[in-house]
């Protein structure tokens, strides 16, 4: 695919203006990218800008940018019309988790876009090569699966659908990097990607050990804070099977494996808590107990959080040995 790597001359389009679409804008935006911003639900017209302006404002604050927040918010135009996105080059679908909301929202993405523009959504679940049949040029359709918040975080999935061009996915990958991300292309699609299948293996076994009596909640949490959590930003599993000694892990998994939960239900302790109303700090209530103020400050917290973690893996880069060994052979 042969286009521009300037940001600047690569106007892009975000539709869906919920938690995650605000922080998916201030990154684009942060990268230098022209920003359109759909609403799909009027409320949102409301709530964006100012979300974003604090994105801005926070970024700016914690050394992200040097420029003022004011400029890049001089680069977005949040509308329900859209007929601005004639002259996007990338628009991202942000919307809801349904694949009948997600169609609706691509037929009227595709009735104005050129017919080079590439097509994104942001699912975490629903298998790429399903989303892009409902496009009519299913090969300039690809998955990208962001973290929230997605202006902080390194992470950033890039899935291939089975129709999708490969060139265009890895343009798009390139691309990626000026996002300030550390990507992932996935070039064979699978449910729920790479991370969401890692992680939804350890969600399903942590609520095993609490339904079954082995540990509490804070027991869980506690130990994989203090495992995983430790080295988990430096190296992924496969370095620090490496790192910690390989028979070791080959023994265990021959007793250990065979034990493990397969369940294939959604377990009854997260069930009952969605079925009461339970959102977690979104509305004080999730599987600990929050005053409405500990949540909002566990919200902040986390937010605090993010840009610290950030700063410190950016001291450690996925080769941050190699570029070691480069820096002590030119030494």
């Amino acid at each position: 695919m042969n286009q521009s790597m300037n940001p600047e001359k690569i106007p892009v389009g975000v539709v869906g203006l919920g938690l995650m679409g605000c922080s998916i804008v201030t990154c684009l935006l942060i990268a230098g990218h022209p920003v359109v911003a759909i609403a799909p639900i009027p409320i949102d017209i409301e709530t964006a800008e100012p979300r974003i302006r604090e994105h801005l404002t926070r970024a700016y604050q914690e050394g992200l940018f040097t420029k003022s927040p004011e400029s890049y918010l001089d680069q977005l135009t949040i509308t329900e019309d859209y007929s601005l996105l004639r002259e996007s080059k990338v628009v991202m679908e942000c919307t809801l988790e349904n694949v009948a909301i997600k169609r609706s929202v691509y037929e009227k993405i595709e009735a104005v876009v050129a017919e080079d523009a590439l097509i994104t959504s942001n699912t975490s679940a629903i298998p790429i090569s399903l989303l892009q049949r409902e496009v009519r040029l299913p090969a300039r359709f690809v998955g990208l699966h962001w973290a929230e918040p997605s202006h902080t975080t390194r992470f950033l999935e890039i899935i291939c659908g089975d129709l999708t061009d490969i060139p265009t996915a890895e343009w798009l990958y390139e691309l990626s990097h000026l996002w300030g991300k550390e990507p992932t292309l996935v070039r064979k699609d699978i449910r729920g990607f790479i991370t969401n299948r890692l992680m939804y293996a350890m969600y399903r076994e942590a609520f095993n050990l609490v339904e079954n009596g082995y540990a509490t909640v804070e027991d869980v949490d506690r130990a994989c804070r203090n495992n995983a959590g430790y080295w988990m930003t430096l190296v992924g599993v496969f370095r620090w099977m490496d790192l910690t000694g390989v028979p070791a892990y080959h023994t265990v998994m021959k007793d250990l494996f065979p034990t493990l939960s397969n369940q294939t239900e959604v377990p009854k302790l997260i069930d009952d808590i969605v079925q009461a109303g339970g959102k977690g700090v979104l509305n004080a209530q999730g599987f600990y107990d929050y005053t409405p103020e500990e949540a909002k400050l566990w919200k902040e917290t986390y937010e605090e959080f993010s840009y610290d973690i950030r700063r410190l893996a950016l001291k450690y880069p996925a080769d941050v040995v190699k570029k070691k060994l480069a820096r002590d052979a030119d030494d």
